[in-house]
């Protein structure tokens, strides 16, 4: 959630902390709060669209030393929006200023954007390490305070709120947390981490020991994620709060010094509100008492027993209970299988896309994967084909709406999203959910491959991780706008080869098991990687790459929703920012793609097994203003025909392509 200011109120007060050797212990980590804190923390490229094998690295080595210290973990990661969408009104206001934050790092300015993939990433490494993790079905802080009670271990996070939530083992910061600097106890081989614990006790001392119990009050009158009562506004210009002290930085911080000392004169909550509402008119005291009281609920244990799914893989709650889902949906959500995308999408029927650093000239990058969520929606939302839906007009009104939240120039702008309808195999009884599992899986990969128009057989010669990345950039290909450039592509597929040749340098240390001359490509590409690049970004370069996420985002979420027909692809080697990047200004300036990888005959098969799938689903003279091609290469893409695109009618999936993405975007409503 995040109270106002308070996270920098009580980093001034070292008098909270207490000071730990961290060892030896089970610890609660918030996986959402730890993931940005990795990425942000650690110098990496936030121009380029994320240095995802970078990122692995580093949530490697901070696991690996917690197994140094014996620090057992269990990450929890947030889920969808809560029902109520008590939170929306934050979420929008976040997503408005991350655009502008987004627009400033285009132009060479500040600022932190996390690229698109991350999260995913994020659950692919814990995933290698064996590291447990649930991903929760709303917000997590509840269930980690559960859990973390249940298991009288310590919190790791950095979010205000468990400042207010009662915690046997404490709270550490992760801006205390110093995993990066091992200690080792004196006397003995043990190591530790050196942190900071917050202390309620403490807090609670400072003002007259004051009851902990009224802490979740002083959270909802201060303002969070979830409230910030206009009518509280009378109270705060009425009452006079008994600062204390001098020198409090920012009117935020003498509002929190204030409005706890003021609170310390009260004995329990019950006493506190009633001499709150004395400052408010007669008219609105009950309604703002119940909202008051329904907010401090927020900060009370959940009922979810996270123990349970840990130890025996069993999600359930009350919330879980009343969704009514399907058992496979509901255990694919809480191990993260599924992404929260899919639970708002379904039970919302409203999704926020994030921004990325983009040309923002130019239509949201999200804008080319607009059919891969109209299927999406389909699935989820039953919009199944029958015989009384006998035209387009007919349609539209019988289809579900999805309202999107999406980037347009520099603002925030919702569209009213129609779902695509779905073959009759998959919408059986009406009940898509609970029978997806059952339809065959060449049923589903059907579905899946006639979405991003490509034919099974161009996958065969490419190795099965790299299917559904490669189904996705002939996606790509033919929808991206500005139009893929050979450079573009080349760069691209490089870096796929960049990531294979990852696997096969660091498997072994023993030069025997790989070729040297892979080692030396794999040196020579992370030397392009890691130079510096000028502070101008290519913005169409940009955007073009942005796209290309978007649609394997999308790809990602749709092979899964399908039970991957498609395996997973390994995301954490598959695409670095930094080097496609830099690969494309080598392309365009010097040397063609072939000759980097001419040492290495395994890898230059793979990079034109790679680019003739692609250019057999485009039109021969896609590329015509380019020239640049391998002899090899050429001779292999002699044989590639064009897959002239037909225009479905919309909505159906019986012709392989779909109508054209423009068409789609033009169609929607759209409003502020």
């Amino acid at each position: 959630m995040g109270i106002h200011g308070l996270m920098s109120y009580v980093g001034e007060h070292k008098q909270f902390f207490t000071d730990l050797q961290l060892r030896n212990t089970k610890i609660i980590i918030d996986g959402n709060n730890l993931f940005h804190r990795l990425y942000f923390e650690s110098n990496l490229d936030l121009q380029h669209g994320g240095d995802y094998d970078s990122f692995t690295d580093i949530v490697h080595k901070f696991f690996e030393t917690l197994s140094i210290c014996r620090i057992y973990p269990y990450v929890v990661l947030d889920g969808g929006c809560d029902l109520s969408d008590k939170k929306f009104v934050t979420l929008k206001e976040r997503a408005r200023d991350k655009i502008q934050v987004a627009y400033s790092i285009s132009r060479g300015g500040g600022g932190s954007v996390l690229p698109l993939l991350t999260r995913e990433v994020f659950k692919q490494a814990l995933t290698k390490l064996e590291v447990p993790f649930v991903q929760c079905f709303s917000e997590a802080d509840r269930d980690i305070m559960s859990l973390a009670n249940h298991w009288n271990c310590p919190v790791l996070t950095l979010d205000s709120d468990f400042c207010i939530f009662d915690l046997k083992a404490g709270y550490c910061p992760l801006n205390y947390f110093q995993w990066r600097n091992l200690c080792t106890c004196e006397g003995t081989l043990d190591c530790y981490i050196p942190a900071r614990c917050f202390s309620l006790e403490r807090l609670c001392s400072h003002f007259s020991h004051m009851n902990k119990a009224l802490l979740p009050l002083f959270a909802v009158m201060n303002g969070n994620d979830y409230i910030n009562l206009p009518a509280l506004e009378t109270f705060f210009s009425k009452v006079r709060l008994p600062v204390g002290g001098s020198g409090w930085r920012g009117r935020k911080h003498v509002r929190i010094q204030g409005l706890l000392n003021w609170l310390s004169r009260f004995a329990d909550p019950t006493e506190a509100i009633d001499n709150v509402l004395k400052y408010l008119k007669k008219h609105e005291r009950e309604e703002i008492r119940e909202l008051l009281c329904a907010s401090m609920e927020e900060y009370e244990q959940s009922d979810v027993n996270l123990e349970d799914f840990f130890q025996n893989g069993n999600f359930d709650s009350q919330v879980t209970r009343k969704l009514e889902l399907p058992q496979w949906m509901l255990e694919a959500l809480a191990k993260g299988h599924l992404s929260p995308f899919i639970s708002d999408a379904l039970l919302l029927r409203r999704t926020i896309l994030h921004v990325q650093v983009e040309n923002m000239q130019r239509r949201s990058a999200h804008t080319v994967a607009l059919p891969i969520r109209q299927v999406i929606y389909g699935l989820l939302l039953n919009a199944s084909q029958n015989s009384e839906v006998t035209s387009p007009s007919k349609q539209s009104n019988k289809l579900p709406i999805v309202r999107e939240f999406d980037r347009s120039q520099k603002t925030l702008k919702k569209s009213f999203v129609p779902t695509t309808m779905l073959p009759r195999n998959f919408c059986e009884d009406h009940r898509p959910l609970a029978t997806l599992t059952e339809v065959p899986r060449s049923d589903r990969l059907k579905l899946l491959l006639e979405t991003l128009g490509v034919k099974a057989s161009i996958l065969q010669p490419i190795p099965s991780p790299l299917w559904l990345p490669v189904a996705v950039t002939c996606y790509w290909m033919r929808y991206s706008e500005p139009k893929v450039k050979l450079h573009h592509l080349q760069a691209l597929l490089l870096g796929m080869v960049f990531g294979e040749l990852y696997k096969t340098t660091t498997s072994s240390p023993d030069p025997a098991v790989f070729h040297v001359k892979d080692k030396m490509i794999y040196d020579q590409f992370l030397k392009w990687k890691e130079k510096n690049f000028q502070k101008l970004l290519d913005l169409d370069t940009a955007h073009t790459f942005c796209q290309w996420q978007c649609c394997l985002q999308m790809g990602l979420h749709l092979n899964q929703l399908l039970s991957t027909p498609l395996p997973e692809p390994d995301l954490t080697r598959l695409y670095c920012g930094t080097l496609v990047h830099r690969l494309c200004k080598e392309l365009k300036s010097a040397h063609g793609a072939e000759n980097l990888l001419i040492s290495s005959p395994k890898m230059s098969q793979l990079y034109c097994d790679l680019l003739h799938a692609v250019k057999s689903t485009v039109p021969p003279d896609f590329f015509q203003e380019t020239t640049k091609t391998t002899k090899s290469c050429k001779e292999k893409n002699k044989q590639a025909t064009s897959q002239a695109e037909t225009t479905r009618q919309h909505g159906t999936l019986e012709a392989q392509p779909f109508c054209d993405v423009n068409n789609r975007f033009a169609s929607l409503m759209v409003e502020d």
